[in-house]
């Protein structure tokens, strides 16, 4: 079987573009991957999901090992199968959750010890756990376990983190062995220093990974603290390889980060707005809940492809958000997921025509518009 490998097409400064050929389908980068926390993408269908443009879903180890189990889902044929989404699959590990629980969970050198959100039960995650379980589910891309250490926090903190992070990297690359036509990717973390990040990036290329993901941000610090650290750790990662930032984000900051060289990209933003009544615009967010929008027959977006735009009114989504009636959330949803979409496909075609730069400054100038033209201000 074909290991999995990314073929650059065109570069425009740090900005790339290509294909990262996998036995399960093409991924066209940049790339966004609509995240399947528990074996679904909220309020959408597989097939829709794929209309929307989305070559590879996110699956969430974390909520799938504790419901309904990565054994019955191995017994079952795999989480493709299972969830009816033939494409590519990556599958965090688990970390970033688990280190969420706070107060229910114990962090030691062998793994995690938590209690489960559902239940109340007993579990623990090591780095061999992790791995385990994603070869379970059958996963395409698989991440190693990590400490995600939250922000702020000091230099001397996280200098500890990362080294047993490094050292869970190369246990899970240990555990995740040979798995033709899979890969495994490291996370670079570090918070914000420079040092630590190229440390973890050169530490992480001496353990050798199909890929490398930045983790650690879009946990609330400032946007251009995000973009300085990832300009500081991008040249200390392959340039032949895939570079994945996890848990990102807001348009703006999909665009920033290709610029600096990013290829690919999760968020549960687009599908939590759609279930929130907000939807993404190239002028902006919209709130659907706000009574200007209770008689306007206008679409979401007249040049947007998608459902909701072609077919129905701002008018009809305000009713429906307001009667707390589902097609809100599964219309919204579906703009959402369309709007990211055909966003990463314009920076594609940006970066293939050498107009990177241009691109983002006339996107960001619509997008962040102020002049009561473009999204709602309270959105």
């Amino acid at each position: 079987m074909k290991a999995i490998c990314l073929e650059i097409s065109a570069t425009d400064g740090a900005a790339r573009t290509g294909i990262l050929r996998t036995p399960r389908g093409d991924i066209r980068v940049p790339a966004f991957m609509p995240v399947g926390t528990a074996g679904t993408v909220k309020a959408m269908l597989p097939q829709s999901v794929r209309e929307t443009g989305a070559d590879i879903l996110l699956g969430n180890t974390f909520h799938l090992m504790l419901r309904p189990g990565a054994e019955r889902i191995a017994r079952l044929g795999g989480l493709h199968k299972f969830m009816d989404w033939k494409r590519p699959i990556l599958t965090d590990s688990g970390g970033f959750q688990v280190m969420s629980l706070a107060g229910l969970r114990k962090i030691a050198e062998e793994g995690v010890s938590f209690q489960s959100h559902i239940d109340g039960h007993a579990e623990f995650l090591s780095p061999e756990r992790a791995m385990e379980i994603q070869r379970l589910l059958g996963s395409d891309i698989q991440m190693v376990l990590d400490e995600c250490p939250a922000l702020p926090a000091t230099h001397d903190t996280i200098e500890k983190s990362l080294a047993m992070s490094m050292r869970w990297a190369k246990r899970s690359k240990d555990a995740f062995g040979e798995q033709p036509g899979r890969a495994c990717f490291g996370i670079v973390q570090g918070g914000t220093f420079a040092d630590l990040r190229e440390r973890s990036a050169h530490t992480l290329r001496e353990i050798g990974f199909n890929g490398y993901a930045v983790g650690g941000l879009a946990v609330g610090e400032p946007q251009v603290v995000m973009f300085d650290t990832l300009e500081a750790t991008i040249p200390h990662l392959p340039t032949g390889m895939p570079r994945y930032l996890m848990g990102v984000g807001k348009p703006d900051d999909i665009v920033g980060a290709v610029l600096r060289g990013i290829d690919m990209f999760d968020c549960v933003l687009p599908t939590r707005s759609g279930r929130n009544a907000q939807a993404f615009t190239w002028d902006g967010t919209l709130n659907l809940k706000n009574a200007r929008h209770a008689d306007d027959p206008a679409p979401l977006d007249a040049d947007c492809r998608c459902p909701a735009c072609r077919q129905f009114s701002r008018a009809y989504l305000h009713h429906t958000v307001k009667s707390g009636e589902i097609i809100a959330a599964m219309l919204l949803t579906w703009h959402n997921l369309t709007f990211y979409q055909d966003l990463m496909a314009a920076l594609r075609t940006a970066i293939a025509q050498s107009g990177a730069q241009v691109f983002a400054s006339r996107f960001l100038a619509r997008y962040r518009r102020k002049d009561g033209s473009g999204g709602d201000q309270n959105a």
